[in-house]
């Protein structure tokens, strides 16, 4: 019975993706809204001319390359997403990471993104792989010993994504004999794991993948950051839902190599700088403001210290 309902369900959205693709490329009046920032709503950031930051080797590398390599997500609507067809990134991160490249004197247009999991985002920065990482990237002690950190510059909350006819999930207290998925490495998936053991727990290398599980049956919920999950729902109003109140709080920074503390620094006054002049507010809006969450006032900005040198 469980096989029949999956392939009917597995069916009914491959039915619906037709339809939703037919209306919109009929583009009659009354078809779905095109998902992504809108036209001319995004701020044009400017770079920042003669800047200087020779005590970074990461801008110095990058400026002798002559662009920045950022890291990213590339599954995550309204976050960090990848069109598969153009391989252009849009969301509020990839804003923010817009942002910090023209502060630090690089013109945004020249990015080049690189998706990188979220198992693999401390390997990539300690191996130089990528500049910095922005990606609904939690800063946690943990992660602190590994790389360093600049921001936090949005402040989110760990919640559960289920099915719109799913009635006995409420909150991460209904879990237990449940199977919820997430993303191998990252902090909700070693919550769940710690905080909820009678869950069963599930992982992939993408929240996609958990939330075309999920359609299909194949688990009852996924968690991760409520932003994150919002983007999901607002797609797929008719078949998912977000349920129960956020239950930790993320806040999102932007990884740098640990060593690297002038390039933090140099983040952290740009993330300041472009909370003061409004670009911001007007990114949020433009991006994840479209899942219909208003922008919250923005976290303070943890100028920890480095660490102190070994003896």
């Amino acid at each position: 019975m469980t096989r029949i309902r999956r392939a009917l369900a597995t069916l009914a959205l491959a039915l619906a993706l037709v339809v939703l693709a037919a209306a919109a490329g009929c583009g009659k009046e009354g078809s779905p809204p095109v998902k992504g920032p809108k036209p001319g709503a995004l701020p044009a950031y400017k770079v920042a001319t003669g800047f200087r930051l020779p005590s970074s080797p990461t801008w110095r590398k990058a400026k002798r390359r002559g662009y920045l390599v950022v890291g990213a997500k590339e599954d995550q609507p309204y976050l960090g997403e990848k069109d598969p067809a153009t391989g252009r990134y849009s969301g509020f991160d990839i804003e923010i990471a817009k942002m910090m490249a023209a502060s630090l004197g690089f013109d945004p247009k020249t990015i080049r993104f690189k998706t990188i999991a979220s198992a693999n985002r401390e390997t990539a920065l300690q191996n130089g792989q990528i500049d910095y990482y922005v990606g609904t990237y939690t800063i946690n002690p943990l992660r602190k010993r590994l790389v360093g950190f600049a921001g936090p510059y949005f402040i989110a909350g760990q919640s559960l994504l289920v099915r719109t006819d799913e009635h006995d999930i409420h909150g991460p207290k209904d879990l237990a004999g449940k199977t919820v998925c997430s993303v191998a490495g990252s902090t909700p998936l070693m919550r769940i794991q710690s905080d909820y053991p009678k869950a069963h727990a599930v992982a992939y290398d993408t929240y996609s993948v958990c939330v075309d599980n999920l359609i299909s049956l194949q688990v009852d919920a996924v968690t991760t950051d409520n932003t994150i999950l919002l983007g999901y729902a607002a797609k797929a109003p008719k078949e998912l839902k977000v349920v129960g109140k956020p239950f930790s709080k993320e806040p999102y920074g932007i990884g740098v190599p640990k060593k690297d503390n002038a390039l933090r620094f140099a983040l952290n006054d740009a993330i300041e700088a472009n909370e003061r002049n409004g670009n911001w507010l007007k990114a949020y809006n433009a991006t994840l403001g479209l899942s219909g969450v208003p922008a919250p006032k923005p976290p303070p900005v943890d100028r920890y210290p480095p660490p102190p040198p070994p003896r």
